[in-house]
């Protein structure tokens, strides 16, 4: 698949199915030199990993990483970056009738229209366990980035449904956000999310919401206009990992009801560099970082597998009426936050890569 290569100078190819032997990655234009231990990235992927709470899906599996190459004593070596995952716990016999259907909202038709061909088993290619081989990625992005700019991401569950909590993000920490199996820094709104998930559980439904993120430390002059701006870059990213649906920066779509008096961020001086009083533009003007705290928010849809009936077709054509079955999230965001961040990660590292390049 063409579509499996991301980033430009830091540049990582995922591979790998939900019901296959492994997946993984392979993380290519690393510096030499990082800092960077397989339990720094086990770390990572224990945060997006399977059956770490209630209101996950209980698919038991350790996601044990294995560096297989580019790092050599502690240090990456600048060669490629090879990482794998074996898959333990797959149960493909759940998935023994999406053989003949097309399960509603699942990448399960459109494989079938774009290849002709598709791996029915837990969705495949499509399912969000990919997303190791990114999260994996990510640690080595997120070293790189601590290493050479003091770059900080924390990412965390703002909304679930319609519950939203309210947190400060110049100042949220990864302690607050791991505080609780919801992973968001507002205690009172993660008792509220995490019941309205169990109640979305025992009733075979699913619920969406928001993940936020903020980058602290942030350098100004990162982004390539006019079609590498990093806004956009963030969004290709961001909108590539499964079963998101919308993305913004700073104010977002809340933009759109403010004047330019009080959106515009004014310039000053501010603590030995050009800084802003306000941050609407989360951090990126001109589709350039600024210097300010980036920040950038992602719309999660509803998990698309529910325990509940469901009309559809058959491969045939036919009408069928079917209850899914196997492990599955009854909302997305609590695992999601660990990708989100990784995907930023590997924005921000490829993006500082190149702007190293013009030697600023």
């Amino acid at each position: 698949m063409a579509g499996s290569t991301f980033g430009t100078l830091f540049r990582v190819t995922t591979w790998g199915e939900s019901h296959g032997p492994g997946v993984g990655c392979v993380v290519d234009g690393c510096p030499p030199g990082i800092p960077l231990s397989t339990e720094e990235v086990q770390a990572e992927l224990d945060r997006r990993r399977p059956g770490q709470s209630r209101i996950t899906t209980q698919r038991k599996e350790g996601d044990e990483v294995e560096i297989q190459s580019g790092v050599f004593e502690g240090v990456t070596t600048g060669t490629p970056i090879g990482m794998v995952v074996r898959n333990t716990d797959q149960r493909s016999k759940d998935y023994s009738e999406m053989k003949e259907l097309y399960r509603p909202s699942h990448a399960d038709f459109t494989y079938d229209a774009k290849f002709g061909v598709r791996d029915y088993r837990g969705g495949g290619r499509a399912s969000y366990r990919e997303a190791i081989g990114r999260v994996a990625a990510g640690a080595v992005a997120r070293r790189l980035l601590a290493e050479r700019g003091g770059v900080e991401i924390v990412g965390y569950v703002l909304q679930v449904c319609d519950l939203r909590g309210t947190v400060d993000s110049d100042r949220v920490t990864r302690e607050d956000v791991e505080a609780n199996i919801v992973r968001c820094p507002d205690a009172v709104a993660a008792e509220r999310m995490i019941a309205a998930i169990d109640d979305a559980r025992k009733s075979g439904d699913s619920l969406g919401g928001i993940v936020e993120v903020v980058a602290r430390n942030m350098p100004a002059g990162l982004g390539e206009p006019v079609f590498d701006k990093l806004t956009a870059e963030l969004a290709h990213a961001l909108m590539s990992l499964p079963a998101t649906r919308g993305f913004e920066v700073g104010s977002g779509f809340s933009s759109v009801g403010m004047r330019g008096s009080t959106h515009n961020d004014p310039f000053v001086p501010k603590e030995g560099r050009v800084g802003t009083t306000t941050n609407f533009s989360g951090g990126i003007q001109g589709g350039i970082s600024n210097g300010e705290n980036l920040v950038l928010r992602v719309a999660f849809k509803p998990t698309a597998t529910i325990m509940q009936e469901q009309q559809t077709v058959s491969t045939s054509g036919e009408p069928v009426t079917f209850r899914a079955k196997g492990r599955h999230d009854p909302c997305v965001l609590p695992r999601a936050v660990a990708a989100v961040e990784a995907m930023v990660a590997l924005v921000l590292a490829d993006h500082w890569m190149r702007q190293a390049a013009y030697g600023r």
